[in-house]
């Protein structure tokens, strides 16, 4: 289908990434201008941040759990996009309150270390470390370990399919579920998407390069599966996955090559594109109704947990 007329609106209003700026300014700037799209806050009974202890130094979060006491509920760990250079708690604070709310789970979401100051794969350890410590802290934080999920958007997309193959690996915590929300899968190739969506649409394939430049320089580091999660050569016995992903994305493709990769290995997996959407969508709750419907996508996979 065409571009929707929402997605259009978004684009309209979205400011130019103004990548000649020093990091510290591009993130304040990226972070003013995406604040605008986002819908109203929902209120969460309890919400509060914290800094995780890791071998990196103190990790900031913020924790939401949307009812006070009652039983132990699941937890999603929440990585943000922002293509490893952008994005905070902050910027994500109306999402991950609208996910704790609709699926009456609790939200973890990491403010992981971000490039260029942190190259690969510092954003992967930091994401594992908060991963096990709320998995080892399940019952200070009232959340059931058995019903830990790992979800995030765009580059928190590879994040969590990230870590959802390490925790196969080490078995230091069970993931019942993984939310892969439009993920940059795989940073070793070009697909076709990248040409179709190149422009027009957002992100673009230009400043996708220029994410991966700065996040892993290294061409051989991008076959790394912990970079590149598509490329692990085993995909079999990982957790059901929830892929979401959009028309007119330069990733669209390697969204569905990888849930087709998931499929073919024999695990669960839903996939759905949303037609006529561009890549951030799911951020732009306060224009795209498909944000909701997202959302809500999400929410019953967590709840037939």
């Amino acid at each position: 289908m065409p571009l929707h007329p929402q997605a259009a609106e978004a684009i309209r209003i979205a400011s130019d990434l103004p990548t000649d700026l020093p990091p510290s300014r591009l993130r304040a700037a990226y972070t003013e201008s995406r604040l605008t799209l986002l819908a109203d806050k929902p209120g969460v009974a309890i919400t509060y941040e914290l800094a995780i202890p890791t071998d990196y130094g103190p990790l900031p979060c913020r924790f939401y759990r949307p009812t006070k006491g009652g039983s132990p509920c699941p937890l999603m760990v929440f990585y943000h996009g922002g293509g490893f250079m952008l994005g905070n708690l902050e910027l994500y604070d109306t999402t991950c309150r609208r996910l704790a709310v609709k699926s009456g789970c609790a939200v973890l979401s990491v403010g992981y270390r971000l490039a260029p100051e942190t190259q690969f794969p510092g954003a992967v350890e930091d994401a594992y470390a908060a991963t096990l410590w709320a998995a080892r802290n399940a019952a200070r934080l009232g959340i059931d370990p058995a019903r830990l999920v790992v979800g995030g958007d765009s580059a928190g997309g590879n994040l969590a399919a990230v870590i959802a193959q390490m925790a196969q690996d080490s078995g230091d915590f069970p993931i019942a579920l993984q939310v892969l929300i439009y993920p940059m899968a795989d940073m070793s190739r070009e697909y076709p998407s990248h040409v179709r969506n190149a422009s027009g649409y957002m992100l673009t394939t230009k400043a996708l390069h220029w994410f991966m430049d700065n996040y892993i320089p290294d061409h051989a580091d991008r076959l790394d599966p912990r970079a590149s999660p598509i490329l692990r050569p085993d995909l079999k016995g990982l957790p059901p996955a929830l892929v979401i992903s959009a028309e007119f994305d330069p990733l669209a493709d390697e969204c569905a090559a990888y849930a087709d990769r998931l499929a073919a290995a024999g695990v669960a997996v839903n996939h759905v594109c949303f037609a006529g959407m561009i890549h951030p969508f799911l951020t732009l709750s306060g224009i795209v109704e498909d944000s909701s419907r997202a959302e809500d996508l999400i929410t019953d996979a967590i709840r037939a947990l």
